[in-house]
């Protein structure tokens, strides 16, 4: 990645403001009593170039300025732990288990919003977002790999601390239980490698699936409500998020000692591995095949009917 830090701010400003004009554009058209407007929805073209900028400025960003982005997005998905714990502590001896999971499910997009809206870097949402430029020849394999690592390595350790300072203080103000802790912890160790890894793929699947609909959105309030919709579906499914999961299981790990080690590590390989494949082959690689596909279509059918006037 480029290390010019001096031009992150004029990147970002351009971008975002493309992206600005492209959610204010309408399409007005007069209906017969002259009256009607329609807002015009974006193209899947439209929304694919957009998409390949923005993961282009993320390239361009100075590597200190991309970790220390994907650690405060590692703390700020915390949250979304902190108010289920919260929830579980408080309601799990009134409520019944199917209740309980719903309203678990819809405390889970909380650390979303703030992360995504508060444009922090966050794995799950580049396993689809950053190799875009790699399948349209932008970039390289390897720079792929070290936005990866650097954004996850980041993620993880906000991660960490926030599951630290969680473990410390939320038990000890009773805000937090050990046991809500452990539960949602063990949720995610309880399964073998091979459901670990499909549950994890339909994740990033669904991940993939929100950055393309955030970049689709034409305000913040649709936003809002897409993030919920998504991130809700995972939640109430109880599908393996990498990052938001590692933060449950580190911190049941340090309240109680049945969740060991090799139940972290274990979760960690598979959980990653799996919305790595999710976000990646299920959005990134079978939206390009046809999206960017059928530009190239259409560039060579303008350039057939260039060359036919030409010939004519």
């Amino acid at each position: 990645m480029a290390q010019d830090p001096e031009t992150l701010e004029k990147q970002r400003s351009i971008v975002e403001s493309q992206a600005a004009l492209a959610r204010k554009h309408v399409n007005n058209y007069k209906s017969k009593d002259n009256t009607d407007k329609l807002v015009k929805l974006k193209e899947g073209g439209e929304i694919l170039k957009e998409q390949i900028q923005m993961a282009l400025t993320e390239y361009r960003r100075h590597n200190k300025a991309v970790f220390f982005s994907a650690f405060s997005g590692g703390l700020e998905i915390g949250f979304s732990l902190l108010l289920m714990g919260t929830i579980y502590t408080m309601f799990s001896s009134t409520m019944d288990d199917a209740s309980l999971n719903i309203a678990l499910a819809f405390a889970y997009p909380i650390g979303f919003i703030f992360v995504i809206l508060g444009r922090s870097e966050l794995f799950t949402e580049h396993t689809n977002l950053a190799v875009l430029p790699v399948l349209n020849g932008s970039v390289r394999v390897v720079n792929l790999l070290e936005l990866w690592g650097i954004i996850f390595l980041g993620n993880l350790l906000g991660g960490y601390l926030f599951g630290f300072i969680l473990a410390k203080m939320g038990p000890s103000m009773g805000v937090v239980s050990k046991e809500s802790l452990y539960h949602l912890a063990h949720k995610m160790v309880q399964y073998d490698w091979l459901l670990t890894l499909g549950s994890a793929m339909f994740a990033g699947w669904l991940m993939g699936l929100l950055s393309w609909l955030v970049t689709s959105s034409k305000d913040t309030i649709s936003r809002i409500l897409v993030i919920i919709l998504v991130t809700t579906v995972i939640g109430i499914c109880g599908l393996h998020h990498s990052i938001i999961g590692s933060i449950e299981v580190f911190t049941g790990m340090l309240v109680d000692s049945r969740i060991k080690l090799a139940d972290y590590l274990h979760f960690q390989t598979f959980t990653t591995l799996g919305n790595i494949l999710g976000g990646t082959v299920f959005v990134a690689i079978v939206k390009y095949s046809h999206l960017g596909n059928a530009h190239l279509i259409s560039e060579r059918f303008q350039q057939h009917k260039q060359n036919k006037k030409a010939g004519n």
